[in-house]
């Protein structure tokens, strides 16, 4: 079966995965509540500075590959104007006659999860309405109402936040902003955490590997991030944030359409934790005291020929205060009686995209996409120190032709050059033995490296009407330090009826392993970090991975306006190489070697939504994880720190005009393999010699009131109180070889009472 597909997939050669088609009407609402179509109307979609019109009946089709802002305009009668975001599938707009009302107020309410119907990979898409369901401070916070993505904290120290999709680390998961490579490399541990939830327009999950065309990253999936666009009829947008966790937030957006073709938008950001708390009572910070400042300026300019431009400019600084409560700023970790942390990250990134096309249609055309990152990581564990240079450059250049209705094609060339600079140092008085040296000893691990690759791709796109989506792509990458690497990747869609739609697809995927950044949680231990066997060859540092698995999914016609659907998944992985950090092996050390076994991972997961009447929303989901890896002295055993199955419950409630809106959340989250020196703590379950974490809930609340251009709302967090105690081993002990911060299962921190608003001021 497995020869048989990589058959298929290695004689397959590739284009970008199908943008929607939104279906939209143009409606009448008379003063007495009835409705008719307006035949003929016109539709302004303001980014691409094009009209179209309704048909004789009312109805339009087009093609969006972003969030678009479209006007309905018909003589005699009032404007109406609908802001669609990725995953919607259809809308309406409702005029009215100009000499029937005084004042028109035109209300719409966008699905907040939504599973997209149109693209060929299963993609969940979180809208802008579902990221408000909750605090959604940042990224990180995103994901508490989807069971495809899980995310816990790499440690009890530092913050740093990680996302686990297809039970597998986020570092196999490529991050996407607006269809860039982001957060790599030495901003991936607190990446999650630089991304303001209020900055984004919507997200979409996208399991598997997908397309190509951003490179061989995508193991599990891709995580894309639409930002607020330079077009949104939003010149001023304010969000304040504020929780009892001493926690402090401030976001302003400023949309300007400065003429036809130039457009821009201003992204800022300041976050601070105020004031220290230790609700467990172990001496250490529960969170970091973290100040945060993030600025962004993104530009669009579009030509009435159909040339775009987009560039922008990003700049973040970060400063984190970490361990025991008596630690300082002013103090030198390294010569302060008391464990402390000390974590400064500075990161500036610009890019250019240019679309050009080559026709009148724009069905045939040329993309350029540039991006550089420049990121400096200065922190301090204990005794541990860790420092870090990056200085990324990503190329892309893409060709699409639209040849027919049926058939796509698209060729690029990309180039990627990340020049890392990095260096560890232990502090200690002895390393690898019980007896103290008579003199300080500093174990330093330097690990630099200079990785180049060009790659060459292909995508094939064949579509049938709305039955048949299929795509091949083919991508061959020559890497100056791994050779060449050939990444073969197909995807199938299939829909038997309009509402029975089977999903297909397996690739292969690859990543350069960042050994300290990607565990940044062994720091916050007192084990050496013993890396000799990979460092000798960084060859040694390429990730393998074949995944593959599918979808189907059921359209139900009931619920209110049918929006119910039932979807099953099933997804493996598996790797042919792999990079191992092994805390169990030796209980001096954090040992990292390469993979000699099998490691795979198999998810199920089955998603329902429902609305049982109008402007009721519930969604439930659950996934079950069956993950294993190769361990030396232990041989194939469960992944560590990998639960097994996480349960959803979603309902939210708005009433008329959505002027009061009410969410709630309910969490199961499955049991954890734990280490075995785990063994003994509080809470931890023995069967048949291993360790496990027990199953436990999370609740989450949160109620929203709507004035004239102001949302105040408040919420709640982990209601239930629930807590993973004695997240520190040895705490009392922290300059000792038993202190370990590293094993999280569970919540960290208590009960979360937050309180905010939104205030937004339309064009």
């Amino acid at each position: 079966m497995r020869k048989a597909l990589l058959s298929a997939i290695f004689i397959l050669f590739c284009t970008t995965i199908l943008a929607q088609d939104f279906k939209g009407s143009v409606i009448y609402r008379r003063s007495d509540g009835k409705t008719e179509p307006l035949p003929f109307a016109q539709i302004y979609i303001i980014e691409k500075a094009k009209l179209i019109e309704t048909d004789e009946n009312g109805h339009f089709t087009i093609n969006l590959e972003e969030r678009t802002t479209m006007v309905a305009t018909y003589v005699g009668y009032t404007k109406d104007t609908l802001i669609v975001d990725p995953g919607v599938p259809s809308g309406e707009f409702y005029l009215m006659g100009e000499n029937e009302v005084d004042e028109a107020v035109v209300t719409s309410r966008q699905l907040t999860n939504t599973l997209s119907r149109i693209k060929p990979v299963r993609t969940e898409v979180i809208t802008a309405v579902g990221l408000c369901k909750m605090a959604c401070c940042n990224l990180a916070e995103s994901f508490e109402n989807s069971a495809s993505v899980t995310v816990g904290y790499s440690d009890a120290i530092t913050g740093a936040r990680q996302i686990k999709l297809l039970g597998l680390a986020g570092t196999y998961t490529q991050l996407l902003d607006e269809n860039r490579p982001v957060m790599r490399g030495l901003a991936s541990p607190f990446g999650l955490t630089y991304v303001p939830g209020q900055w984004l327009e919507s997200i979409q999950i996208a399991k598997g590997p997908s397309s190509v065309i951003n490179g061989l990253e995508a193991i599990t999936g891709q995580i894309n991030m639409e930002h607020r666009k330079p077009t949104d009829e939003v010149p001023f947008f304010l969000q304040l944030f504020g929780s009892s966790h001493a926690m402090a937030e401030a976001n302003i957006a400023s949309s300007l359409q400065l003429n036809e073709r130039w457009s821009t938008v201003i992204l800022a950001h300041a976050s601070s934790v105020l004031k220290s708390i230790d609700h467990n009572d172990d001496g250490f910070r529960d969170e970091p005291q973290a100040t945060q400042f993030n600025l962004s300026n993104r530009w669009l300019y579009y030509d009435p020929s159909g040339f775009q431009m987009r560039f922008g400019i990003r700049a973040l600084a970060d400063d984190r205060l970490g361990g025991q409560m008596g630690f300082e700023r002013d103090h030198d970790p390294l010569t302060s009686e008391f464990w402390g942390s000390r974590i400064k990250n500075k990161g500036l990134n610009g890019y250019l995209k240019l679309g050009i096309p080559l026709n009148e249609e724009n069905s045939h055309n040329i993309a350029i996409v540039a991006d550089y990152n420049y990121h400096t990581l200065g922190s301090s564990y204990g005794l541990k120190t860790y420092d870090g240079t990056q200085k990324s450059i990503f190329l892309n250049l893409i060709y699409q032709n639209q040849l027919n209705d049926n058939h796509r094609v698209s060729f690029g060339l990309s180039g990627q050059d990340d020049d890392f600079r990095e260096d560890v140092e232990d502090h200690r008085t002895y390393i690898f033995t019980p007896v103290p040296s008579p003199e300080p000893i500093t174990y330093k691990i330097p690990l630099h490296r200079r990785e180049r690759s060009v790659g060459i791709y292909g995508e094939y796109n064949y579509t049938l009407d709305d039955k048949v989506t299929f795509v091949g792509s083919l991508r061959g990458d020559y890497n100056n330090i791994h050779g060449f690497l050939f990444a073969p990747r197909v995807t199938l869609k299939y829909s038997f009826t309009d509402d029975i739609i089977f999903r297909l697809l397996g690739g292969r995927g690859f990543r350069t392993a960042n050994l300290f950044a990607d565990n940044i949680g062994i720091f916050s231990t007192g084990r050496i970090i013993n890396v000799e066997e990979i460092r000798g060859d960084q060859h040694n540092l390429l990730e393998d991975a074949w995944t593959y698995g599918g979808n189907i999914t059921f359209y139900l016609p009931f619920g209110y306006e049918n929006n119910t659907y039932i979807s099953f998944d099933y997804f493996r992985n598996d790797f042919l190489k792999q990079v191992i950090v092994d805390q169990e092996l030796d209980i001096l050390q954090a040992l990292v070697y390469n993979l000699d076994g099998k490691s795979y991972t198999n998810t199920y997961q089955v998603d329902f939504s429902v609305d049982p009447i109008e402007r009721f929303n519930i969604v439930t989901t659950f996934r079950y994880t069956d993950a294993k890896v190769t361990l030396r002295g232990q041989g194939l055993v469960e992944r560590p720190l990998t639960s097994r199955f996480k349960a959803v419950f979603n309902a939210q409630y708005a009433t008329a005009m959505n002027k009061w809106t009410f969410d709630f959340t309910a969490q199961l989250n499955g049991k954890t393999k734990l280490p075995n020196f785990m063994a003994g703590q509080d809470k931890v379950i023995e069967k048949d010699g291993e360790y496990f974490s027990p199953i436990y809930p999370m609740f989450f609340a949160q109620i929203t009131r709507k004035f004239r251009g102001i949302d105040v709302y408040v919420g709640g967090e982990n209601l239930g109180n629930y807590r993973q105690r004695n997240a520190i081993l040895n705490a009392d002990k922290p300059f000792s070889e038993d202190f370990n911060a590293s094993a999280i299962w569970g919540p960290l921190s208590g009960i979360k009472i937050y309180a905010g608003l939104r205030l937004t001021i339309w064009k």
